[in-house]
């Protein structure tokens, strides 16, 4: 048995199986690790890594298959039964075999020296929205803290057969962030960031560190006529392990129950109670005002002017459906906000529709903290009423200690007082709560061009066109900060692509007269003038400030009061404002809107 034994490895050896198999095994190796890399960025499903490690699989047996019947001689290949012992030349294979081992196990080497030293540290993420997830969490100084009591509900599948429910999965995924984000001893990441992983085969660990969280949350949604099947899942990010799961069957009417049921559950995991009768209350509505809203919701957070109609479409749709649901009534004023903010609504307008809708909504229910913070933003952008402002944020904060509703209000009241290095901070803790949020980035690179950071501010100008390059003045605002910058053809070719005609206008105004091409300039002002007046003036203030045209400039500030424009709470902090800022009518406007420090500081209460 032992010669047995010996001579069959010998006749291993003088075949060259060994030498094939560990050539086979280096080989394949070197293949997948860049195939691997290529198939990420490209988003190739994950089904095909796995089809090639299958095929590889496969072939090994068939290798040492084909390298035992067959041997190569000075002929070509024959079958080894009919090559003569003493004619074989397989030592020769053998040793050309080595050289081939030694060969590939050098591109190994060099291979992996590569990819620690330069790929891993340069490589792009796999696609657009991974981009935007390294550019944006890169604006943050230092890193994301990783809080231990911290997590990301990642949007749920729809696994129905249609596929026709997405709207609901995600509406069931932006719920669960919504209870959550109850608990001021949990932090939760906004939606707008948790979603940018959706659809994405991306690793759990890199999405934790990319979002700065310890935990993850994620399932999925299958709806069969009335029925529901509601799977999730608690994840801890630093080594995989699922700490909770569980499956839910219910009738459709039961979602808010069902919606209660994980949320409590997921914060007890965590050891993070929710805030005892704090937050606002789950209300029963019926299920197609609810599934109207989840649409709206949908639409609303797409943040364009089409979009936004859309979304107050179907807000009124659950009203019908349902008039006495407080949540949708507060979401058409959030509607109606958006449109007066973006001036694609004149402003009084749009605050008329939006205090009728948020009256309503505190009338049905006059604890919710969405209808406050509502309120409260209204009440600040429309009517300068900023004692209304405050009290309202603090009753939204009381509600909700878990919202962004404080830092939200932080920022206002720093840019309007022209505090900018305290709006810079809180925007930056805003965008460590909500990272690959487009407006969170706006709102921080607003800070930092009016703190003159003019290089941070456009980095991060950059990321937020990189978030969402069709997001309205994303472009216009680069564009501004070019022009800063003294860069005026640049702030010329960016202004060029913002999506927004009134932004592209007012930019590309400023651009062209910075250059000194004065007749395109004012052909663009005229048509900016003519069609926006009623939503835009203060744009357009700014563009005849930078001009150096102080009347001008003051007499469309004087309308931008008139019209309500929200963008005149920034006015302290507008650099576009410098020249006229020891001018008397700049004082007088700042009084006549209680912009200066007393009346603002008498209306925080202090």
């Amino acid at each position: 048995m032992a010669g047995l034994g010996s001579g069959f490895l010998e006749e291993l050896k003088r075949r060259n199986l060994v030498r094939v198999a560990i050539l086979y095994l280096i080989a394949c190796w070197l293949i997948l690790e860049p195939t691997h890399v290529v198939f990420h960025m490209l988003e190739v499903p994950a089904w095909a890594n796995r089809l090639v490690v299958l095929l590889m699989a496969i072939g090994f047996p068939l290798v040492l298959l084909f390298s035992w019947v067959y041997e190569v001689t000075p002929q070509g290949l024959k079958l080894t039964a009919q090559v003569d012992p003493a004619q074989s030349i397989t030592h020769q294979t053998g040793r050309k075999l080595d050289r081939a081992i030694i060969a590939v196990l050098s591109l190994a080497v060099v291979y992996l020296a590569v990819d620690k030293f330069w790929l891993s540290a340069s490589r792009a993420p796999a696609s657009p929205r991974d981009a935007t997830a390294t550019a944006a969490t890169a604006t943050l100084s230092p890193a994301l803290a990783v809080n231990d009591k911290s997590i990301a509900v990642l949007p749920f599948t729809d696994m129905s057969e249609k596929k026709d429910q997405e709207y609901f999965s995600d509406g069931l995924s932006e719920e669960l962030i919504d209870h959550l984000s109850h608990s001021p001893d949990l932090k939760v990441i906004a939606r707008t960031s948790s979603f940018q992983f959706k659809g994405k085969s991306e690793d759990i660990r890199t999405i934790a560190a990319k979002l700065g969280v310890t935990h993850l949350l994620e399932g999925s949604v299958r709806k069969d006529g009335n029925t529901l099947r509601i799977t999730a899942q608690l994840i801890r990010a630093s080594d995989g392990t699922h700490l909770w799961s569980q499956t839910y069957e219910r009738n459709v009417s039961g979602i808010f129950k069902v919606q209660d049921e994980i949320a409590g559950t997921v914060a007890g995991a965590l050891k993070a109670a929710l805030a005892n009768g704090n937050g606002p209350q789950r209300e029963e509505a019926n299920m197609g005002a609810y599934n109207a809203v989840l649409r709206g919701r949908y639409f609303l957070r797409r943040r364009t002017k089409e979009d936004t109609e859309r979304a107050l479409a179907a807000f009124r749709e659950a009203i019908r459906l349902d008039p006495t649901y407080a949540v949708a009534w507060a979401k058409v004023s959030s509607g109606y906000n958006l449109l007066g903010v973006n001036g694609w609504l004149p402003p009084q307008e749009a605050y008329a529709q939006a205090k009728k809708a948020i009256d309503r909504a505190l009338a049905l229910d006059p604890n919710l903290a969405e209808a406050h913070h509502s309120l409260a933003a209204i009440s600040w952008n429309y009517k300068f009423d900023f004692a209304t402002a405050h009290a309202e944020d603090r009753r939204s904060r009381e509600l909700d200690p878990g919202g962004t509703a404080a830092l939200i209000a932080a920022f206002a009241d720093a840019m309007a007082m022209g505090r900018t290095g305290e709006a810079v901070d809180a925007s930056r803790r805003l965008v460590e709560r909500d990272p690959l949020n487009v407006g969170s980035q706006q709102q921080l690179a607003n800070a930092l061009q009016s703190d003159d950071r003019l290089d941070e501010a456009e980095k991060v100008a950059r990321a937020a066109i990189e978030l969402d390059p069709r997001a309205a003045e994303t472009h216009a605002f680069l564009s501004g900060v070019l022009l800063a910058q003294q860069h005026a053809d640049a702030a010329l070719s960016v202004a060029k692509d913002e999506p927004d005609e009134g932004a592209r206008l007012q930019s590309q105004a400023d651009a062209l007269w910075a250059l000194g091409r004065h007749d395109e300039s004012d052909a663009a002002m005229r048509q900016l003038e003519t069609q926006f007046s009623a939503t835009q003036a203060y744009a357009i203030a700014e563009s005849y400030a930078l001009r150096g045209e102080k009347k001008a400039a003051f007499e469309w500030l004087d309308r931008a009061f008139r019209n309500r424009e929200a963008q005149m709470t920034l006015i302290r902090a507008d650099t576009s404002f410098r020249s006229l800022r020891e001018d008397p009518r700049y004082r007088a406007l700042l009084v006549r809107m209680k912009l200066d420090d007393q009346s603002l500081l008498m209306a925080k209460g202090t």
